[in-house]
Formats: structure tokens, sequence, C-alpha cells
């Protein structure tokens, strides 16, 4: 039988703050009192280290090292790269784009972490003369700057991991300077945005759990030092990172995009575990439904080689983290642990937390237990698919939900599709320039790739306003999974309001034959429409107009336009209509083109196209194509 799924509103349980106690209240109903902020930390662990790692641990590691190749490889990867930074100096204050520090810190932050685990596991002293040079020259910058307060979190992480990881190697008086510049560069700038009642504490994107999971990290890893001041963070932490961690439910997508998920959930988790390590409790942070569900988001937003489908302002690259091993382990959800199992095996990825994280549990397990299809309600994301097996068949991804969402384009109805390993039609990916409009002073929906008309979607009526409703949402109000197809369909009227009475998307999946897109449109008064689809094949178009072929890796896919029996399709390069912004600095499309479908004067409309993959060239010439 068919799974149907619909959208009933979502609930978000709201955190209860009593005099004393924060009552969790996960909605998979695990409940946790967490104590106030004099008793949060009455269940600190003594000694160093205690975030993530403990001596045990580190003897579970240089052992795993010893006997399994994988760690192996991964331990040598890390070294190597902590050794090219042994002659090197360590780095300055500067704002290299002008505004943010945060470049700065992510390069201390990398280093000093390697060279921690580094000298962990060899115990050679260079490494941790090589991080204190780097921690040194840190703690002595002005600030972390906490204007843009990424830059602070992602810099007291990297302070805390120092301090803690080689307290044992820091004379007491290292351990005073770095414990000041967490206090002083750190937690203080983070208690005023707390008390402040705004920020970013209260938001539901990825500054939420890097800036709670950052400054969390500095608070435990001070907390014997400045027990009232780091009582007062955790307090305030668990108290504020719950509402990031339910913006996942109720099927786990992350409303920033694949890349984002990768970000955020990282600090998250890092809370979450550090809590665990040094206090025994993450007081039920790690059981909010939702979040927990949320490793399934990249392996479904994924094609090929786990190349991801790159809506917003993802890049297209290989997906997967260290996260899925800790998530797969920790959820005993073994398809989380392969789809990292899998990267590694093929070279993929491989950092720090990969080696603390390892986790080969997942070796015999069969994706013949996983639905081909999901639909993430709330967020509106969805894609199908053909089989698990890789490069094997047709896999779509569908975009929907909200534009007015954090690093979201103006994409609703857009997809991306690949058939066995190739990617025919693809988004066209970030922009950035948006993050430097303090410097170019350009509207973010002037950009080609942010508009509408830069992605696999629909325009009407053009000119230089923003090409769909900034604040539009689109929700899917049909998504069927059955053995031999599966269809979704999109209701994309308010992201066209102005123009349309009623306009949606269907995709219906034949699997391993073809797949039709129908849009079905409504317009309020005679109008100008146009359906995009772009690609980086070679483009051939047939006689008539109503086929296109594109050629890519010794294969030829199709297209064909059902309706309008009078349309037409049309070869454009990847670039602004005549009627759109263009601003000089947007980054350029090489390599791409697109392909249209433009009707003028029409009120009520369908436009239908069918995909397959076809190899015989030859006989559609001898056809007249």
């Amino acid at each position: 039988m068919p799974q149907a799924t619909t959208n009933p509103p979502h609930l978000r349980i709201p955190i209860v703050a009593a005099l004393c106690v924060i009552s969790l209240m996960p909605a998979s109903g695990i409940a946790s009192e967490v104590p106030d902020a004099e008793a949060v930390l009455k269940t600190l662990k003594p000694g160093h280290p205690r975030l993530l790692i403990d001596t045990t641990k580190i003897r579970e590691i240089q052992k795993l090292i010893e006997d399994d190749p994988i760690a192996k490889e991964l331990f040598n990867k890390i070294r190597t790269t902590a050794d090219k930074v042994l002659n090197e100096k360590p780095f300055i204050y500067e704002l290299r784009d002008g505004r943010r520090l945060i470049y700065v810190s992510g390069d201390v932050l990398k280093r000093v972490q390697n060279l921690a685990i580094v000298y962990l596991i060899s115990r050679d002293k260079k490494y941790v003369d090589r991080a204190w040079l780097e921690l040194q020259s840190a703690s002595e910058f002005k600030d972390w700057n906490p204007d843009h307060f990424l830059d602070t979190a992602i810099m007291t992480k990297a302070f805390a991991i120092g301090l803690d990881w080689l307290w044992n190697e820091w004379t007491p008086q290292q351990r005073q300077v770095l414990q000041r510049a967490i206090i002083e560069n750190g937690l203080k700038p983070a208690m005023k945005v707390y008390s402040s009642g705004g920020g970013w504490p209260k938001v539901t994107n990825n500054w939420n759990q890097v800036c709670n999971g950052g400054i969390g990290l500095g608070a435990l890893a001070v907390a014997e030092t400045e027990p009232e001041l780091a009582g007062k963070i955790i307090h305030n932490a668990l108290k504020s990172i719950p509402t990031a961690m339910n913006a996942y439910s109720p099927d786990g997508a992350g409303h920033e995009g694949v890349g984002y998920w990768s970000f955020g959930t990282l600090y998250n988790i890092l809370l979450m575990a550090s809590l665990e390590s040094a206090l025994g409790t993450d007081f039920g942070l790690s059981g909010i439904d939702g979040f927990k569900q949320s490793g399934d988001y990249q392996i479904y937003l994924s094609g090929t080689k786990r190349m991801a489908f790159d809506f917003g302002d993802s890049g297209r690259t290989q997906i997967s983290t260290p996260q899925h091993s800790w998530m797969g382990r920790n959820y005993g959800i073994l398809r989380y642990t392969w789809f990292r199992q899998n990267a590694l095996s093929e070279g993929q990825g491989a950092n720090l937390w990969d080696l603390l994280w390892l986790d080969d549990s997942a070796a015999d397990f069969s994706t013949k237990s996983m639905p081909t299809d999901k639909h993430f309600r709330k967020v509106e994301v969805a894609s199908m698919r053909d089989s698990w097996k890789d490069g094997d068949g047709f896999i779509v991804a569908m975009q929907g939900g909200y534009n007015g969402a954090t690093h979201r384009h103006l994409d609703l109805g857009s997809f991306i599709l690949e058939m066995d390993g190739v990617r025919w039609i693809v988004d066209s990916g970030r922009e950035g320039q948006t993050c430097q409009r303090h410097k170019n002073k350009t509207a973010r929906n002037d950009f080609y790739r942010v508009r509408a008309e830069g992605h696999n979607t629909l325009v009407v009526n053009p000119d230089k306003e923003p090409d769909q409703n900034p604040k539009g949402q689109a929700r899917f109000t049909s998504f069927v999974s059955e053995k031999y197809a599966a269809s979704a369909t999109l209701d994309l009227s308010d992201a066209y309001e102005k123009n349309v009475n009623s306009l949606t998307r269907s995709f219906q999946l034949k699997r391993g034959e073809h797949l039709t897109i129908t849009d079905t449109i409504q317009c309020k008064q005679p109008s100008e429409i146009w359906s995009f689809f772009h690609t980086e094949a070679e483009v051939m178009l047939s006689k008539d107009k109503r086929t296109v072929y594109l050629k890519q890796k010794e294969k030829i896919f199709r297209m064909q336009l059902g309706l309008p029996t009078e349309a037409v399709f049309t070869l454009l390069p990847a670039s602004p209509l005549p009627s759109s912004p263009n601003p000089s600095i947007q980054t350029p499309n090489k390599g791409r083109r697109k392909i249209a479908v433009h009707l003028t004067g029409v009120k009520d409309t369908v436009i239908a196209v069918r995909f397959d993959l076809y190899n015989d060239l030859t006989a559609g010439k001898q056809n007249g194509e």
C-alpha cells in the first residue's frame, strides 16, 4: 500500500521556567530537570581532560590506532596536518573580510585541536610547544570579535580544548593565561548576550548551536576556577539550545540546508558529549525528538557518492559527517553509521572527530531496510530515488519550505535531478558575495543565484523585484511512495501570490523509467511565464524544439515537452533576464546553461516535461529530431 504523508501543524514543546529548575520536555516525552546555576556543576568530574575524552579514552584510541587500519590512517592524516604547522607562525588578529574574525578563529581551532590530539597519542612534546605559541598569540588579541559572536564561540572552543586536553602539560602560569582568555574574551561577553534576553540564544539556526556549544565547552573547561560564572553559562545554554534542537522536528530536517546542518549539529553534539563526559549527564538533550532523527537529513539530501543536493547556501560537496558516527552509536541507528563508514572507506573526510567516534558496527548493514523516498515535514524538502545502489537509476530532490529562513534562496519548487550517477539538472549553488554585503551593499535578492530565475523553478511576470515572494511558503500537499513509483505535489501559490490564483508543481517518478514534472498554473491575468532547467551537460535541441538531449559522461539524457502542445524549448545562458538586476560583482556561471519554456499572454496553463535516459541519439535523428 502506498504511504502518504500530510502536514499537521507542528507544536513546539515549550520550555517552562520555574524558580529553581528548568524542565526540558523533548517531544519524545523524555523529561530531565536541570538544576539552577548554583547547582548545575555539582557533578563536575575532577581533573583533566574531561571534555569529550579522558585518560581511558586516550588509551582506547592508542590501541585502536595499533589494531585498526582505518584508525591508523585517520591518525596519520591528522598528524601530517599537525606537522605542517610546526614551523609556521601563529595567526594574527585580522578581520579578513572587514567584518569577521571567524576565519582566524577557525584556523586557530584546527591547529590547536590537531596538535593536542597528536600529542595525547604520541606524547611528543613538540606538539604541546607549538600549541602554546598559537594559544598565547590568540590570548593577546584585543578581543575575539563579540560583535560577530560565532567568531568568539569558535575561539572559545579552541581554548577550551587546548586548556583541557593539555592541562597536565601546562605550567600554572600558562593555565592562568588560558583561563583568563576564556573568561574575559568568551564567557563574560556571552553572559551579556544571555542577559539581554535576545540574540543568538533565542534563534533556531546554527548561531544558537555554535555559540552555545563553543561557550559551553569554555565554561566546562574553567569550571573549577570560575564556578559561579561557569554555572550561569551552562544553565543558560541548557535553556537555550533546545530552541534550535526542537526546530528539527518532526522528521529531522535542517531549515538552513545540508551544509549548515553540519556546522550546527557538530557544535550541538560536542556540547552534549562534553556535558556527559564532564558532568555525567547531558540533562536529556540527546533525547530531544527531531534532533535524533536528523542524521537522515544528509542521507536523503545527497546523491551519487554522497554529493549534496545543494539548495540554498549549501555547497555542492560530498557530505557525511563524523556526527553520523556519534549519532549512530548513541541512538542505535545503523544507517547513520553506515553513511559515515562508506565515506571513510572511500577516503572522504577524516578528521579528529572521526578518530574519537569511529564505529564499525554497520559493516553488515543492508540498505534494503531503508525507504527510498522521504518527505521532511515542516521544512518541506523531499527526495525520491530508484534504489540505494550508488549510481543506479533516478534520484530527485525537491525544495519547498519557507523563503524567509536563513541561508535560503528564492527557490520554492526547485529540484535537482540525477540519473545513473550523473547530475543532469543542477542547482546554481551559493553566491559568495551574499556574505560580503557589508562591502558590496547589494540586496541579497538581486543576485542571480539567489533569485528564482537562477533555479529550476518558475518565474511569472519578471521584473527587477524579487521573483518569488520573499516570505513565501510552499508545502507538499501529497507525498506517496510505492514499490514501483513515487509522487509528490507542491503548492506554490504563496510563492507567486502577486500574479497567480493557484500554482502547483507535481513530480511523478516511475522507477527505472522516467520522471514527469507538471505545473498547473492559474494566473490572475494574462501573464508571461518562464520555466527554467539548469544543466552542465552538452545540450542538443531537436528540430521541432520540443525535445532536448543532454550529453554527459558518455550518456544521453532526454527532456520532452508534453504540454503546452504549442510551446517549445529555448536554450539560454545561465544569466539574468534583461529585466532583472545584474550586479557586476556576482559570480559568473561558467560551464552552465539553462533550458527554458517561455509562454506569453497566458492565464491558465499546464506545463509538463518528461525526463528519461536516451542512449540512441542516432535513432532520434532518423525520426527527424
